[in-house]
């Protein structure tokens, strides 16, 4: 299902149209990636009369935001959410990648201090030790609570 751009963006050019194999380009990404982005209606560029995507500045713009969503772990429906100001979903899919972060964030710190206290602990086994095992059963715990019964033996 095509789905069409909620937002108008043939006012916005700066420096005129441009092909789709120019974004790739500056991108850094492949031409079939933007057509994909166009078919899921992530950022649909306007076409030309022989219907050819045209991009304009602000195509680009959306486009870099895409890709920074991306880094920041979002999927591309999340991404259309938050590209669509008006979506009622925007915050919620928002708040839960902050919810993410935050959570992936206090699993490193604790996987630092765990790493940090390995360089000097001095027993001779590490289930020896008791920090060294409360790290290892908590970690134990997180990945149960990932499982779910379809991948359990």
């Amino acid at each position: 299902m095509k789905l069409e751009p909620q937002v108008d963006l043939r006012s916005s050019r700066d420096n005129g149209p441009m092909k789709i194999g120019d974004v790739a380009h500056r991108l850094g990404v492949a031409v079939h990636v933007l057509r994909h982005w166009d078919d899921v209606g992530v950022v649909v560029p306007d076409r030309t009369p022989s219907g050819q995507r045209d991009y304009s500045e602000e195509h680009l713009h959306r486009l870099r935001v895409l890709r920074a969503c991306q880094g920041v772990g979002m999927s591309l429906p999340e991404i259309r959410q938050v590209l669509h100001r008006g979506d009622p979903e925007r915050t919620g899919a928002i708040e839960r990648q902050l919810h993410q972060i935050r959570t992936q964030r206090a699993q490193l710190e604790d996987a630092e201090r765990f790493l940090v206290h390995v360089i000097n602990c001095e027993h001779d086994l590490l289930t020896r030790c008791d920090a060294c095992t409360r790290y290892a059963a908590s970690v134990s715990l997180q990945e149960d609570e990932h499982v779910t019964p379809s991948t359990t033996p």
